[in-house]
């Protein structure tokens, strides 16, 4: 098993002395340092880029060679760390004992470990992992106007005013697919470079913080997923969305994603509502239309051809949600980034 300790909180700190050890190639640019390897230790890439008010974001996709323990022993004030595992899955330990919380995807976690104590995170090996985290130095977070942690509930308002580090905590909460859809758009921010980056990677980090939050507080008062679905459930459903993605020019019904999921109809709809919000068609009716709106932006293909495309049989009805989702007919709004594009040329 390969173990790097790690003597800083700061993210550039902890980023320089991975590199170190995994001799990656660091490049910086527009506030983002992203870490890459492929040699014996693994193949992958690591992220950090921090925000104003002591927020940062570290994110990593990779797979290792061999299991790997990283190991914190830094004496500051450890900062509050709120985790997504999107991919695969890791472990957890407080003071460095045999005695690991496993981590696993989809499933929301909250931790912060006493100060002195050391922290470690235990990897496997051969295993894709994709996995965000979003830290918060909670000294400088409670000079930010208008924080309103007090807003809270009582578990969470100790922890941020716990400026000593006198107590541990971890929160492993319900699995969520709306956080792990909104990870995904996080990491497809497609703006280049410069200040668009830069507030599209801001603005979606605090929409995933807030949904993190959320879960803890929904959590908290016992309004978690309820019993009729199980972890084995949503992983069926997270697979169906690729499926419809992949589908998306079929007429796809209920009847039909039972059939591939091995879901009853009446548990799907349960599942898509708990995790989505939505119900089947309602969500499949969505991406149809987020798909129609970057063909109208990025392709040439006519109106009618996009509606064929996305699977609806009718321009007219096409016509009439998109117009109902988003204020404006499909032609004018593909009209109206046209005039935009020309204004800016």
């Amino acid at each position: 098993m390969k173990e790097l300790s790690i003597n800083s909180s700061k993210s550039n700190d902890m980023f320089s002395q991975i590199q170190a050890c995994i001799q990656g190639e660091l490049i910086e640019d527009w506030g983002e340092s992203v870490l890459t390897f492929n040699n014996t230790i693994g193949k992958g890439s690591l992220r950090t880029i921090d925000f104003n008010w002591g927020i940062s974001l570290i994110d990593c996709n990779m797979k290792l060679t061999e299991e790997t323990k990283l190991i914190f022993e830094s004496q500051d004030l450890a900062p509050i760390e709120f985790i997504f595992i999107s991919k695969g899955y890791f472990e957890y330990s407080e003071n460095n004992t045999d005695d690991f919380t496993k981590l696993e995807q989809f499933q929301n976690t909250i931790i912060s470990h006493k100060r002195n104590a050391k922290k470690t995170f235990q990897f496997p090996k051969n295993e894709h992992l994709k996995i965000n985290f979003i830290r918060i130095n909670r000294k400088e977070y409670l000079q930010k106007k208008n924080n309103n942690v007090s807003q809270l509930n009582q578990l969470l308002v100790s922890l941020f005013n716990d400026s000593k580090g006198e107590v541990a905590f971890k929160h492993g909460g319900s699995f969520s697919l709306r956080i792990a859809d909104e990870i995904k758009l996080l990491n497809n921010v497609d703006a280049n470079s410069g200040m668009l980056r830069s507030l599209s990677l801001e603005g979606r980090l605090y929409l995933i913080l807030s949904l993190q939050l959320l879960e803890h507080k929904n959590f908290e008062e016992n309004m978690n997923i309820p019993e009729a679905i199980s972890k084995e459930d949503i992983l069926k459903i997270h697979k169906l969305t690729t499926y419809i993605l992949e589908h998306i020019s079929d007429n796809i019904s209920i009847s039909t994603l039972s059939g591939e999921s091995g879901l009853s109809p009446k548990k799907l709809q349960l599942g898509f509502k708990i995790l989505y919000s939505k119900t089947v068609n309602e969500y499949v009716r969505q991406l149809k239309l987020e798909i129609s709106k970057d063909y109208l932006k990025n392709s040439d293909l006519s109106v009618s051809e996009i509606v064929y495309a996305i699977g609806i049989k009718s321009r007219s009805y096409f016509s009439k949600i998109f117009f109902e989702a988003y204020d404006i007919l499909p032609t004018d709004y593909r009209k109206h980034l046209k005039d935009k594009n020309t204004a800016l040329r």
